[in-house]
């Protein structure tokens, strides 16, 4: 059940935000989520709208135009050792499929439990 926001900034065509969803969503299955379970955004922001900082923490050399930030949404329950395999798993399919440095992959995780989602009806999980 994650919901998935990815950040960019412009101009990003259909075939590279598609890439960038397809690549978060097979990381996802390989870390257990269903198949079906596919809630994603992406937002593409004006240079002016997109901040970050060129090289916090401690990267040695600058993020560039093609940054991408990724925040998953999803419930309280998984393990450091299967974030560890998403972030690797999402980073690598950037680097191969778009040429993405490593460096310009961020991804944040955002846990929330379960009784906090509502997918249709007016019913709330496990509540």
């Amino acid at each position: 059940m994650p919901l998935v926001t990815v950040s960019l900034r412009r101009p990003r065509d259909a075939a590279f935000k598609r890439a960038v969803l397809d690549a978060v969503h097979a990381a996802l299955v390989s870390a257990g989520v269903p198949e079906a379970d596919r809630f994603q955004r992406v937002h593409t922001l004006a240079p002016d709208d997109f901040v970050v900082d060129p090289r916090y923490p401690d990267l040695s050399a600058e993020r560039t135009a093609d940054f991408v930030l990724i925040e998953i949404l999803w419930s309280v329950g998984r393990s450091v050792k299967i974030k560890r395999k998403l972030v690797a798993d999402v980073t690598s399919a950037l680097t191969r499929t778009l040429g993405i440095a490593a460096d310009n992959v961020m991804i944040v995780f955002v846990e929330t439990a379960w009784e906090n989602w509502s997918f249709a009806g007016g019913r709330l999980l496990n509540a």
